[in-house]
């Protein structure tokens, strides 16, 4: 079978509301410029409204192009790393201040979502992190002992417990996030860009940055079609730079990853697949994540991409992973499937930007792009409102390149690739 869309699949098939937009025509000036319609643009330009500032958005394609169209739609609480990881990379001065941050992001999305009523399939029903092994497990363990050190809601259940939430026993067990939930992550998208447009913002889409330049007091923000001036500008392109920001993609580690979309599940199977409707996903170093949508598909990803040689790899591992883990399922059938870029980092932590007077980003959420992506574009916004570079709980540092990116891809890619080949076959 082939699949028409392998960029945006089920989520473009399923999302509602999207913002009608124009590309960007003439001359303009604003308070804020912002480059980019994912999660950190769009928060950013809300926030900025909400708070009686104007700005316009130039998105070079369309809003929720990037990984905010393609991504699993889990609303996860803080970063991949353990609280301790995060303060002994970040440093004591933002670490703490970042955890606390993100670990609430989940309620700045979903107070989002119902204050303008975005309609993206939210469920706030928590997520599980699955022990597929037992050093997974003891990992978990850690994971629940550093974060109940921070308050946060989280239990680690045993195995049968863990097996009535997820619906299968090929779990050792798994941590409950009462915090986090899902959300149909594109649909969340136009959810934010109609929330800023309705706030007073103004949003362009078909508008590539063509060019940057400091003009007097200003920035001069150049596109095809027209041009912007602003007194400042926040830079939110992540892993899908485009035109005058193109080259920034040799400063995040390539990393893909795809899921799979089954037809909707016959209703006395569905009851037993995820019956809480929790988004979960492994331990294992080459992860799976499984999910519902509100139709009842079963969603299953893992890391690599759908091109060429590789639909077929990883087609065959979702099919034999689903049999093996959800054996109740019975005859698997897929209706969509995509892939889309994460934007990483080394060592898993964002970076901060600051590359001119009022000209900022923040940028690499490591797979967390929907909580991260929200607050930091409300803090971005509160940067550029005359706040310090001290309300931004990451340190400044300095744009540069990944050494051995290209290697460091292929290891990735090609190390998943033989994974899938090779799991779940017995």
């Amino acid at each position: 079978m082939e699949y028409s869309n392998i960029s945006h699949g089920l989520w473009a098939a399923s999302a509602t509301g999207k913002p009608e937009l124009t590309a960007l025509d003439g001359e303009h000036k604003t308070e804020v410029a912002i480059i980019g319609g994912g999660y950190t643009g769009l928060s950013a330009a809300l926030h900025l409204s909400l708070a009686g500032k104007s700005s316009i958005l130039l998105e070079a394609n369309d809003v929720g192009f990037g990984g905010a169209g393609r991504n699993v739609g889990l609303v996860n609480a803080g970063l991949w790393l353990m609280p301790e990881d995060v303060i002994s990379l970040v440093g004591s001065e933002h670490g703490q201040a970042l955890i606390d941050g993100l670990g609430a992001s989940p309620d700045l999305v979903y107070g989002l979502i119902d204050r303008y009523k975005i309609q993206c399939e939210a469920w706030r029903h928590g997520t599980l992190h699955c022990a597929d092994s037992k050093a997974g497990y003891k990992a978990l363990q850690q994971r629940e002992k550093q974060w109940k050190t921070q308050g946060a809601p989280v239990r680690l259940l045993e195995r049968d417990e863990a097996a009535q939430k997820l619906g299968t026993k090929a779990y050792l067990g798994a941590l409950l996030d009462n915090r986090a939930g899902t959300i149909q992550p594109l649909a969340y998208a136009y959810g934010l860009a109609r929330a800023a447009l309705a706030e007073g913002a103004s949003l362009y889409n078909q508008s590539p940055v063509t060019s940057l330049e400091r003009e007097w007091e200003y920035w001069r923000l150049t596109t095809p079609n027209g041009s912007v001036l602003a007194k400042s500008v926040i830079i939110a392109v992540q892993g899908y730079p485009e035109a005058a920001f193109k080259d920034q993609v040799r400063n995040i580690v390539p990393f893909n990853y795809f899921q799979f979309a089954t037809k909707p599940l016959d209703k006395e199977v569905l009851k037993t697949v995820l019956p809480g409707q929790n988004g979960a996903w492994d331990t294992n170093l080459i992860l799976s994540s499984y999910r519902l949508d509100a139709m009842g598909r079963l969603i299953i990803g893992s890391v690599g991409n759908i091109e060429n040689v590789a639909m077929g790899v990883n087609k065959a591992w979702a099919e034999r992973s689903i049999k093996k883990v959800f054996p109740q399922i019975g005859e698997v059938e897929f209706e969509h499937a995509w892939y889309g870029r994460i934007a990483m980092t080394t060592n898993h932590i964002p970076r901060f930007h600051v590359m001119g007077e009022n000209l900022a980003m923040v940028t690499c959420y490591n797979g967390r792009g929907i909580g991260p992506g929200t607050v930091f574009g409300k803090l971005l916004a509160q940067y550029m409102m005359g706040g310090s570079s001290k309300d931004i709980p990451l340190p400044v540092s300095q744009i540069a390149p990944v050494s051995m990116r290209a290697l460091r891809g292929l290891f990735y890619e090609a190390g998943s690739r033989l994974y899938h080949l090779a799991q779940r076959r017995i």
